[in-house]
């Protein structure tokens, strides 16, 4: 009898771990087929809106771009037949990211939502608009007061040396160059506040390697920005007032609960 009960429960065993099997490979399908809906409308959205920015407001944008400059009245030149074009196809790819990144958050969040909890539905829906208007802040800030200093600083300061030629492709660089960096830095609260939470860092932690973060977030300016001392200290500055702030939120954030 113990061994017909056991002949008997090997089948039922087999086929229960099959079906366990079957299922993982199903989600594991479905998480794919998923994954590939939300990269295809978000690429197509991308290339749509390339198309629309390149041929309906590449014109305005360059303008807008090399008004700056302009006014001051520098040259913009280029040096080779395809900078031109090439310049252009940046601008429009760039500003086609920004006109497609609704539709493409939309994705991301239809994507991961199912996987999260109510509370975390909420958490992360404030944590998003909070750091979309932080790096557009960022971005704003930069553009209206840090980049027009930079910029007049660096053109008086060798006006009396040689008359300023820019390259359009190197002018361009140089401007998301300075944008870009600040707005990924106005991020930082965000993200102390998203380590504090998961417990991977608290206030008394942060507190203690003060110091070592000043360090840091020096050698993270002069990677992020052009290679001179005086962009380093314009986007290392608001570095450590953003530190200092999320900083100063950490004290009031408890790490979420361990299940």
């Amino acid at each position: 009898m113990r061994k017909t009960q056991t002949s008997n429960e090997k089948p039922e065993t087999n086929e229960a771990v099959a079906q366990e099997n079957q299922e993982r490979k199903q989600s594991i399908l479905t998480h794919l087929l998923a994954l590939r809906k939300t990269l295809v409308i978000s690429f197509g959205a991308i290339a749509a809106a390339f198309l629309l920015v390149f041929y309906l407001a590449c014109g305005y944008l360059m303008n807008f771009i090399t008004t700056p400059i302009v006014e001051r009245g520098v040259e913009i030149i280029y040096t080779a037949v395809s900078e031109a074009l090439v310049t252009q196809l940046k601008v429009s790819l760039i500003a086609a990211v920004v006109v497609a990144s609704p539709v493409v958050f939309w994705q991301i969040w239809a994507f991961i939502k199912p996987a999260l909890y109510p509370n975390e539905k909420r958490i992360f829906k404030r944590l998003f608009f909070l750091a979309l208007l932080l790096f557009l802040m960022g971005v704003v800030f930069c553009y209206r007061a840090v980049y027009m200093l930079a910029l007049d600083f660096f053109l008086v300061s060798g006006e009396n040396l040689a008359t300023p030629m820019l390259s359009i492709d190197k002018y361009v660089g140089f401007l998301f160059s300075f944008v870009l960096p600040f707005g990924l830095v106005f991020e930082l609260p965000v993200a102390i506040y998203m380590l504090t939470r998961v417990g991977l860092v608290n206030y008394e932690m942060l507190s203690k390697t003060r110091k070592f973060v000043i360090l840091a977030i020096f050698v993270i300016a002069a990677i992020l920005t052009p290679p001179d001392i005086v962009s380093q200290v314009m986007l290392g500055i608001p570095m450590l007032l953003l530190f200092e702030v999320g900083v100063q939120v950490s004290r009031f954030v408890k790490p979420r609960e361990r299940s």
